[in-house]
């Protein structure tokens, strides 16, 4: 009897000790499949991060035939079909979307995230004026980076000409408007301040200090972005021109005239950005690396600055980024193959030559004149026209310097391809009031 007790208890003790060593092998394999992103979590380490797809459309004066949320899903299925995933293998979005009065629409991100089917996922909306393109990969970057997501679409869309003034029978008036409000609105909304307005202020003072940019550079600015736009079939405003034709041009707001600026535009761009774990289970053949990211905002009241013909943001925003990848600043033009720069007046992408580490301070027209930014100079600037030959979609633009940079990398620019030698790129993004805002992008192959 007492043996017969015996024995049961020992079949029992073997019982709970098989589950025991299942439970333990089990404990044991789930901690080793996830122990990356355990050491991950405790040391609060980055994940790789790159750009496996890209899509945009056509940048125009109106899409009359589109709303907003249907421009952001042409961009975004081209940019899944481009990455080999549908939108069920998004784990959370990021839209860029700048101003609502231009939708006509508040919070319009919700409805484009409806449009696209990303139901029951994560949406977040980025805004900061010209520069919500480039934040808005900032904010794509850190969410896969992070370790929330594992495959991110990072999106920018804008349809400003859906304003419409019934006095002038014109979309302009509502547009400057819509865009005016994004200035102080006690001490610089009623004194007349625009965009043009604000940028003029900078490029001013900067002639002053440094003697540059003269209107000739500006001019060359001009013809190089418009003429680089020959080149982009999906580029608004492609032109050939003269320095002559470009200095007669309409004075729009003194030195600027009508080709040193950019067009407001309608149009979308779209990211897939994915962890390294998902580049190598999608296969993906070429992805490209984001490698650094910085950013920074200087102060919005211009008054308030130590000096209104520099942009500190465009100077903090660089040395972050090329820190964080590793990179020189004052060595940084050797190290690329091509940059895309935020150029909504021809003016202020010479000063960001100087600003963004290509030159010294006061150098960047010389540079321009030596041929240092043509296509087949040391080191091409906006191939893609920039804003000022490819277009201004505020919310979009930013994602479309960052997508060209990209096709460059993987040499699948067309035309206006630049030799790949050194396998980098940065992307530059401006804006808010004052172009208090600034983001710029490094990218690697």
């Amino acid at each position: 009897m007492l043996n017969d007790y015996s024995a049961a208890q020992d079949d029992i003790f073997i019982k709970y000790k098989i589950k025991l060593m299942a439970f333990i092998r089990f404990f044991i394999k789930m901690l080793l499949e996830n122990l990356l992103k355990i050491i991950q979590i405790i040391l609060f380490f980055m994940r790789k991060v790159a750009i496996i797809g890209f899509g945009m459309t056509p940048f125009k004066a109106r899409w009359p035939d589109k709303t907003y949320f249907e421009l952001a899903y042409d961009a975004c299925n081209e940019a899944l079909q481009d990455a080999g995933i549908s939108i069920k293998d998004v784990d959370s979005a990021v839209y860029g979307i700048y101003n609502d009065l231009f939708e006509r629409q508040f919070m319009p991100d919700i409805y484009v995230n409806d449009y696209l089917g990303n139901i029951d996922k994560p949406g977040t909306r980025v805004t900061t004026g010209g520069a919500t393109g480039g934040f808005t990969v900032r904010s794509a970057f850190a969410e896969v980076a992070s370790g929330l997501a594992d495959i991110c679409l990072c999106l920018g869309v804008e349809k400003c000409n859906d304003c419409y003034d019934k006095q002038t029978g014109t979309t302009t008036p509502e547009v400057l408007k819509a865009i005016a409000y994004s200035a102080d609105m006690t001490w610089e909304y009623p004194l007349g301040m625009l965009a043009a307005s604000s940028y003029v202020v900078l490029v001013n003072d900067h002639f002053h200090q440094y003697g540059n940019p003269t209107e000739e550079h500006m001019a060359k600015v001009s013809i190089k972005n418009h003429g680089n736009a020959l080149n982009n079939p999906k580029a608004q405003a492609p032109m050939k021109l003269t320095i002559e034709q470009v200095l007669n041009s309409r004075i729009i707001c003194y030195p600027f005239k009508m080709l040193d600026c950019c067009l407001y535009s309608e149009a979308s761009a779209a990211l897939i950005l994915a962890s390294e774990a998902k580049v190598k289970e999608l296969k993906i053949e070429n992805p490209i690396w984001i490698t650094g990211v910085g950013a920074a905002c200087t102060d919005a009241f211009i008054g308030n600055r130590k000096s209104i013909g520099a942009l500190p943001s465009n100077i903090a925003a660089a040395k972050r980024a090329y820190k964080f990848a590793g990179l020189e600043y004052k060595n940084i033009k050797k190290l690329l193959d091509v940059a895309e720069l935020h150029d909504a007046f021809s003016g202020q992408e010479v000063i960001s030559y100087e600003e963004l580490g290509f030159v010294e301070y006061g150098k960047g027209g010389d540079w321009l004149d030596d041929g240092g930014p043509e296509m087949n100079g040391e080191l091409p600037v906006n191939p893609s026209g920039g804003l000022i030959g490819c277009g201004h979609a505020v919310g979009a633009t930013g994602i479309m310097s960052t997508g060209e940079a990209f096709l460059q990398l993987q040499e699948r620019a067309g035309k206006r391809q630049v030799p790949i030698t050194k396998g980098r790129a940065i992307s530059h993004s401006i804006g808010g009031p004052g172009a208090a805002y600034s983001a710029v992008i490094v990218l690697e192959r």
